[in-house]
C-alpha cells in the first residue's frame, strides 16, 4: 500500500522571533492526494508549535506522544523532546514510525528524528521534508542578505521558492510566528 507523505517544513529564528511554516501538499506515490493538509500544530496554548513531515498517521502518533511529554515535564520543550527521542529510539512500535518533527518555542528550534536525534540548528534554520534543502538554502540566503526581514517573511518566501522547485511542495502555506 502506498503511503501518504511529502511536504516541506521550515523554521527560522531571525531578528528576535521564530517562525515555522509548512506547505499543504500530501502525495500518494507521485500523485497529489490533498493540497491543503495542516502540518503545523500549536501545543501548550500556542507556546510551542510543531511541524511534521513524513507519514501523516505516524506524525500524529508522535505529536500525541510529544504533547504527553510536554505535560509530564511542565512544558519544558527540550526535556520533552529528549524524552520523546529516547522512547522513539527504544520502543519497537515507535521505531517503525516514518516521520520527523520540528518543534519551536519562543527561544529554540529543535528537529526530532526517529533515530533518536534531537538537533538544535547552529544557524537558526531548520528544515525537513522533500523540499527541505530548497527551503533551507533560500532561508540561509535571506537571513544573510535580508537583515530588515522578519522570520515570518523569510519562512514565507523560502517556502514559496521551494514550492517553485520541488514537485512535492505547494504554495498552500501555513505559517506561525512566535515572538
Amino acid at each position: 500500500m502506498t503511503k501518504i507523505r511529502s511536504t516541506t517544513v521550515l523554521a527560522v529564528k531571525h531578528n528576535g522571533s521564530i517562525s515555522i511554516g509548512a506547505d499543504g501538499q500530501a502525495t500518494m506515490g507521485n500523485t497529489v492526494a490533498k493540497s491543503n493538509v495542516k502540518k503545523i500544530r500549536k501545543l501548550q496554548d500556542g507556546k510551542i508549535v510543531t511541524g511534521f513531515a513524513g507519514s501523516t498517521a505516524d506524525a500524529f502518533t508522535l505529536l500525541e506522544r510529544f504533547d504527553e511529554k510536554l505535560g509530564a515535564y511542565g512544558g519544558n520543550m527540550k526535556r520533552a523532546a529528549i524524552e520523546l527521542a529516547k522512547d522513539w529510539r527504544m520502543d519497537r512500535y515507535l521505531r517503525k514510525l516514518e516521520s520527523m518533527l520540528i518543534v519551536v518555542d519562543k527561544d529554540d528550534i529543535l528537529i526530532l528524528s526517529g533515530t533518536g536525534d534531537v538537533l538544535e540548528p547552529d544557524n537558526g534554520i531548520a528544515a525537513i521534508g522533500s523540499g527541505s534543502m530548497y527551503a533551507q538554502a533560500a532561508a540561509q540566503a535571506l537571513v544573510k542578505h535580508g537583515k530588515d526581514l522578519n522570520s515570518k517573511e523569510i519562512v514565507e518566501e523560502s517556502l514559496n521558492i521551494a514550492a517553485d522547485i520541488c514537485i512535492y511542495t505547494n504554495h498552500n502555506l501555513i505559517i506561525e510566528q512566535i515572538s
